[in-house]
């Protein structure tokens, strides 16, 4: 079954702060109330380049997640997804699990190896090497599964460690929240997909999807593991147009603006349109639909959910 979900990612809505939270509950409700299915924000402390740079608002992921939480009824609520680097992964399986039971069983972990490093710098946070973020990130799979499994976990990791760490309560859903790993790597981060998590996000075009899932059942095939128990999603940016003319200065922009790649991580196009290469993409293999709306109104959030309900309802 096709399903959608949709990112929040940026709070640059041209209104006090006190009336922010306000503004983003309106965007959620939206979401809910027109058929997505997830609900995911950001994990980041700067906005990033492409929607303004640091300088413009952003919230904290868990915190808002947990307010959401406590506003919506029926979505799933996560991270697109958790920089490795910015909590001790134990904490992060906490942090995870009191959002699972104050969305009475609807928290999702995403976890990643992160990437921003003006951020890192700018809070004091270690930006290793990217080989030794991939092990941290191996650690932290691994920690946060047994947190949400266990109720003693010992664990020692390359750079992470417990000592027979309690996590009660213990989260709402049986076994725990599903675990999705962010990055389409081919040699580490797809490898780390098959042994540990439940889900996996991946950026693209039909042929590139494709490609990927391969690479991943071949991993799959390595450690035993049945495809069929990894749930591919697909994050892009979603912008639906009013007329052919539209459509076509959107693209002359984003290849401007971003380069020919960008067209590959958007679904830009008139409604026929999206729906026709969200089906070439549900073909190529992907399960669920990540969306960005950065622009979007609750008005236009509606709209895409009526579209997405009517076209795979």
């Amino acid at each position: 079954m096709t399903t959608f979900g949709l990112q929040l990612p940026n709070f640059g809505f041209g209104v006090p702060d006190d009336q922010m939270f306000d503004e983003v509950v309106a965007r959620a409700l939206a979401a809910e109330e027109s058929g997505f299915g997830s609900l995911w924000v950001m994990d980041h402390f700067y906005q990033l380049p492409a929607l303004g740079g640091a300088d413009q608002p952003m919230l904290e992921a868990y915190t808002l997640l947990g307010a959401l939480a406590a506003r919506t009824g029926s979505v799933h609520l996560g991270a697109l997804v958790s920089g490795v680097t910015y909590r001790n992964p134990a904490m992060l399986a906490k942090i995870v699990t009191t959002l699972d039971v104050v969305s009475r069983g609807r928290a999702v972990l995403g976890l990643g190896a992160a990437w921003h490093d003006l951020e890192h710098h700018g809070y004091g946070f270690e930006f290793p090497p990217v080989g030794e973020r991939m092990d941290r990130l191996e650690d932290a799979l691994q920690i946060c599964r047994a947190m949400f499994e266990r109720d003693h976990v010992t664990f020692e990791g390359r750079h992470h460690r417990t000592d027979d760490a309690r996590n009660l309560p213990r989260p709402v859903q049986p076994g725990g929240p599903r675990i999705l790993v962010g990055g389409g790597g081919e040699r580490r981060t797809l490898r780390l997909v098959a042994r540990y998590a439940d889900a996996c996000n991946l950026h693209g075009d039909p042929d590139t999807i494709r490609h990927k899932i391969e690479v991943l059942h071949g991993h799959c095939a390595e450690v035993g593991r049945d495809p069929a128990e990894v749930r591919v999603t697909r994050l892009a940016t979603l912008v639906v147009t009013q007329s052919a003319q539209q459509t076509g200065e959107l693209q002359n922009f984003l290849a401007r603006a971003a380069g020919p790649e960008a067209l590959s991580t958007s679904n830009l196009g008139q409604p026929g349109e999206v729906v026709e290469q969200i089906h070439a993409l549900a073909e190529a293999g992907v399960e669920e639909f990540l969306f960005n709306m950065p622009l979007a109104d609750p008005s236009a959030i509606r709209a895409a959910g009526d579209l997405f309900r009517d076209a795979f309802g």
